[in-house]
């Protein structure tokens, strides 16, 4: 194995109130087929240690057994310098979806740097929108409009065989020239220092200040920002902070 192919364990996929547990077994199978050794849930449904999840994953029963839970997709990808998520719908707050080769692409290098999400939604209705703002990029796989949703074990299993795919095809040290992307928490925590700020020099609609903040969110994802651009960014924020301060007590506000 390469060290392409090692870095494929820094790939983190993460399934979001997955409700089937033939489909929780089935995507931890697909794990161990493309080398991926980490499965995250995030308030799941389906049961990793019931019989059908085990008689689905086969041999990779013990990714379901180190399978990590959390409450929430925020704390299962606080930690991942980039997060990429899958849709079929599109929108206004869903823009340039990349397609699976595309996103192989663009995550691999980061490998190198830490952890990489690749986060799945209910098989019923997908990742709501509060959950795709968490995700710096969406990916989409093409479908025929006659069926468009794909099961979710086979959409995962399309996107991690581009993502092994990649990795046989590079030689060792593959994307260790890449920068580093700013984590999760690191780009939260930007977004909702942006929000106080946006609201208090009234840029943002009270009523429904999240309107402009997701489409700053998607521009600034597809940006794909490093620590040290958040950190100006938190810096100018910092200083608008204090000239609207200057300005309410100059009025005695």
């Amino acid at each position: 194995m390469t060290v392409s192919t090692n870095l494929l364990h820094n790939l983190v996929v993460v399934l979001v109130g997955t409700q089937g547990n033939l489909n929780l077994g089935s995507v931890a199978r697909s794990l161990g087929n493309f080398g991926v050794r980490e499965l995250r849930l995030a308030a799941p449904e389906a049961d990793p240690a019931s019989d059908e999840a085990r008689r689905m994953a086969v041999s990779a029963r013990p990714l379901l057994e180190q399978a990590r839970r959390f409450d929430e997709l925020r704390q299962a990808v606080a930690d991942c310098h980039l997060v990429i998520g899958t849709s079929r719908r599109t929108g206004k707050y869903r823009v340039d979806p990349l397609e699976p080769s595309d996103a192989a692409e663009l995550l691999f290098p980061q490998l190198a740097h830490g952890r990489v999400a690749l986060v799945f939604g209910r098989e019923d209705h997908g990742l709501s929108a509060s959950e795709v703002e968490l995700c710096q990029r969406v990916l989409e796989i093409p479908t025929d409009d006659a069926v468009p949703s794909m099961n979710l074990a086979q959409a995962v299993s399309i996107c991690l065989y581009e993502c092994y795919k990649l990795a046989q095809k590079n030689a060792a040290g593959f994307g260790g020239d890449r920068r580093e992307l700013a984590t999760g928490d690191e780009l939260e925590a930007m977004f909702q220092h942006m929000r106080r700020t946006l609201l208090d020099i009234e840029f943002l609609d009270p009523q429904n200040p999240d309107h402009i903040l997701r489409a700053l969110r998607s521009i600034l994802g597809r940006a794909a920002l490093d620590p040290r651009e958040v950190r100006i960014l938190q810096g100018l924020l910092s200083r608008v902070d204090w000239v609207e301060g200057e300005r309410q007590r100059s009025q005695g506000g």
